[in-house]
């Protein structure tokens, strides 16, 4: 890939930063900070997706900030695996945007300025993520996330919003510092450098296994955004934050920021040649499968719609993980590629989630019968975001849990296959139910008759996230080529 200078990725990441300036100037003005950041999204999407033909032709961009430590500069650099993550959160960080504003407003939120303010930093460290050149800039990057979107998720400021937050921090903060940050000073004493590289950069070192594996579970474990257990209880926590900061924030960008680092780390810093060597691919996949399988039967038993959502969010987080595992090509195809499957498909049940609450105040499953018959778009919206993420055609996370299941069948280990399979009817056990009671049981007696959809600021984006997702079944071709260029450079 041939690389030329541009100012263009740091524009890509300052566009939201800096338009947090005039969101904050127009606090007692609604309209006009709610134009703010609609403006700002769709400038990001403009700027994100400028690149892309560049990068589809098989090139790309950098652009250094500064020199600190010898042969690790803080730098910006467009790939397509950059690209692949960059194009997804800019994307549904619009959509949610407008979400927002139908949500905050139905609700009444106190905060609103703090909030928008507070997404486009977080949008921007997302983007820096997605666009770093080494280590250092993307922990830097993750590191301005964790902290930015901190006043996100204790957003209500109460007891129950403040105790979940210093868990959010201690989780985030604490793995990333304790675990992530020895295991790139290690890198870095055995490489000379932290450049993300194709093939990576410890092939060379000539560091033992043993040596290799401790980095190796430093990284999985410290980058807890990723929510692999047994640090993942953050993410059910973060739940009381308001339902469109869930719905991107913990279902976009935070926790797919933690697994992309991972599979930086994975593709770039180690490589599949010298994990397959040392046979470090199953301790990856093991972890992955017991997450994926505990957190999806943890979903089975949560009956707060937001909490069985986050359960499965930990689950299908490391379906991604586990195709990066398999090392082969089409695993780690279709573990790059859930990233944007699962990420249209979960943010639609999301929307949907908070719709509800906004029409009925109801946040538990067991108080939603018949509301399918009141709430039909909802209600079909989520049915195809349930679809998605189950992994039936035909809708996008078809696409990509064949991808995975292919390569689990080319690694030769099909006990992946059936942690695969196993868990795919487990979506559809936690997922099925919430529709059933929705649309063919009767509401409670004493329902009141008024409840219909939530306003269209709420119901038009998870209704265009919904058909997002059964359009990337038949149109998945640019996700799919950056997948395959990222893994095949």
């Amino acid at each position: 890939m041939i690389y030329q200078s541009s100012i263009w990725p740091l524009m890509a990441v300052l566009v939201s930063l800096c338009g947090a300036i005039p969101i904050l100037a127009s606090e007692r003005k609604p309209n006009l900070r709610e134009s703010w950041t609609l403006l700002i999204a769709a400038a990001k999407v403009v700027i994100v997706a400028s690149l892309l033909p560049t990068v589809l032709n098989g090139g790309g961009f950098v652009f250094t900030i500064a020199e600190v430590i010898p042969n690790v500069p803080i730098q910006l650099r467009v790939d397509a695996m950059g690209m692949f993550f960059a194009l997804v959160a800019s994307i549904l960080w619009f959509f949610t945007s407008l979400y927002s504003i139908g949500y905050m407003r139905a609700l009444d939120e106190h905060g609103q300025t703090r909030y928008y303010a507070s997404f486009a930093v977080a949008i921007s460290a997302t983007i820096g993520v997605a666009f770093s050149a080494n280590l250092l800039t993307l922990y830097l990057f993750y590191e301005v996330l964790s902290l930015s979107t901190y006043p996100l998720v204790t957003h209500h400021q109460d007891a129950e919003a403040k105790k979940s937050g210093r868990k959010y921090l201690t989780y985030i903060l604490g793995t990333s510092i304790a675990l992530a940050l020895p295991a790139m000073l290690l890198t870095y004493q055995l490489a000379g450098t932290l450049d993300f590289t194709s093939g990576g950069i410890l092939a060379a070192s000539g560091a033992s296994p043993a040596t290799l594996g401790l980095i190796l579970v430093l990284f999985l474990f410290g980058f807890a955004k990723a929510g692999l257990m047994p640090f993942h209880g953050w993410l059910p926590a973060a739940m009381v934050a308001p339902t469109p900061v869930s719905s991107f924030l913990h279902g976009v960008a935070v926790v797919k920021v933690g697994v992309f680092s991972i599979l930086r780390v994975i593709f770039h810093i180690f490589g599949p040649d010298l994990l397959f060597d040392v046979n470090l691919g199953v301790v990856i996949t093991t972890i992955a499968s017991l997450t994926i399988l505990v957190a999806s039967l943890i979903a089975l038993t949560q009956d707060n719609l937001k909490r069985r959502l986050a359960y499965s969010t930990i689950g299908q987080l490391s379906y991604m993980i586990l195709g990066a595992g398999m090392l082969t090509a089409a695993g780690m195809t279709g573990g790059l590629l859930h990233i944007a499957m699962h990420a249209f498909g979960k943010i639609t049940l999301f929307f949907c989630a908070g719709a509800i609450f906004v029409a009925t105040g109801k946040k538990y499953i067991s108080q939603m019968d018949g509301l399918g018959k009141r709430m039909p778009i909802t209600y079909l919206a989520f049915f195809f975001g349930s679809l998605s993420i189950i992994g039936m055609p035909p809708f996008g996370g078809f696409i990509s849990k064949w991808s995975l299941a292919t390569g689990a069948i080319e690694s030769g280990q099909l006990i992946l296959l059936l942690v695969l399979l196993t868990s795919s009817m487990l979506n559809a056990l936690y997922f099925f139910p919430i529709i059933y009671r929705g649309f063919f049981l009767p509401a409670a007696k004493g329902e009141p008759e008024g409840i219909k959809e939530a306003p269209i600021f709420c119901l038009l984006p998870l209704s265009i996230t919904a058909i997002c997702s059964l359009g990337l079944f038949f149109w998945p071709s640019i996700f799919l080529q950056l997948a395959k260029m990222a893994v095949i450079p």
